[in-house]
């Protein structure tokens, strides 16, 4: 029996045209994406509910398209492919991944250059657009079930996606759909509460540079005044960050009045290690301390948190569920 697909639209490079590029409105550029759609698949296209550019979506605008995933689920629907700007695909892929699991077959993919020609009335002369979206449409039959993104004839477990490079084809690493990836997520079924809920959830992410510590106290304080529902600590190496006794007391203030703060590494591979002794305050303070694939899989970590969690004392002890 042959596998349906629901393909997704959700904008980006790959449906754009003329010069400077725009995005062209879903209706005209969704009959235009039928006639480059491989025949001997059975592939019904879908509007995502909010279609922006990436660099413009924030958590919400993907639990919206969650919904409409969850939805199409009920309909019998069991393998997705989801276009997406290049920008935030890393992201939305790995909130994917935390809130889907393996509950379905996702495959998310985008481009570096748009499908159409200027004038938006024939395939453009040279695209990677026809070639990711074949490669995304051909994993989702034969994946196991579980989150992916396709890029440049790459399957990467969604939750490790990182985009290294701004304009190159082959624009995204991470770990490989053939190596096992550990991730036994639980799914969590979106509501209309959960969306209003993440129109403000604020995350804030501090790159750390080297500067005295008592300039980065009055950073911190700076951010006290309106702290954000979750500040991430991006350190140097295997996270060690230096800080006064009085950035310490800071942080500690900080979670006192809701905030998660959670201490990661800027370096993109290899993880947290805590074996230096410049990094015990963080193991003193009762600090959070990533245990994630990503960057972007530490928002999305944070995202469900925020939802299932009000208060940061929680956050603690479902760390790590």
């Amino acid at each position: 029996m042959m596998k349906k697909i629901a393909l997704i639209y959700m904008g980006g490079t790959f449906g754009c045209t003329g010069e400077p590029l725009s995005p062209m409105p879903a209706e005209q550029f969704i009959p235009k994406l039928l006639h480059v759609l491989p025949l001997d698949l059975e592939i019904e296209c879908f509007t995502a509910p909010v279609i922006r550019d990436s660099s413009a979506c924030i958590a919400s605008d993907w639990l919206q398209l969650l919904a409409q995933i969850q939805h199409l689920q009920l309909q019998q629907y069991q393998h997705f492919v989801i276009i997406h700007g290049t920008d935030t695909l890393s992201y939305a892929s790995a909130v994917l991944s935390r809130f889907i699991g393996q509950s379905a077959h996702v495959i998310l993919t985008g481009s570096q250059y748009p499908l159409l020609n200027v004038q938006g009335t024939d395939s453009r002369e040279f695209t990677d657009a026809i070639d990711n979206l074949n490669f995304a449409l051909e994993s989702a039959v034969k994946a196991p079930a579980g989150v992916y993104l396709a890029f440049h004839h790459q399957l990467i477990h969604a939750s490790s996606a990182l985009k290294i490079h701004t304009t190159a084809l082959n624009a995204f690493a991470g770990t490989s759909a053939e190596n096992e990836l550990h991730t036994g997520w639980v799914p969590l079924i979106v509501h209309e509460t959960h969306i209003e809920k993440a129109r403000h959830f604020n995350c804030m992410s501090l790159m750390m540079q080297p500067i005295a510590p008592e300039l980065l106290c009055s950073n911190l304080q700076a951010i006290f005044d309106r702290p954000p529902h979750v500040l991430i600590l991006q350190g140097f190496g295997t996270g060690n960050i230096a800080v006064s006794t009085d950035a310490v007391l800071l942080l500690q203030k900080l979670m006192q009045r809701g905030c998660a703060v959670i201490v990661t590494t800027q370096v993109p591979f290899g993880g947290i290690d805590q074996r230096y002794a410049i990094s015990q305050w963080i193991a003193d303070g009762n600090f959070l301390v990533s245990n994630c694939h990503s960057h972007a899989d530490l928002y999305a970590k944070a995202l469900k948190m925020y939802l299932q969690y009000d208060a940061v004392d929680q956050w603690h002890l479902h760390w790590q569920d």
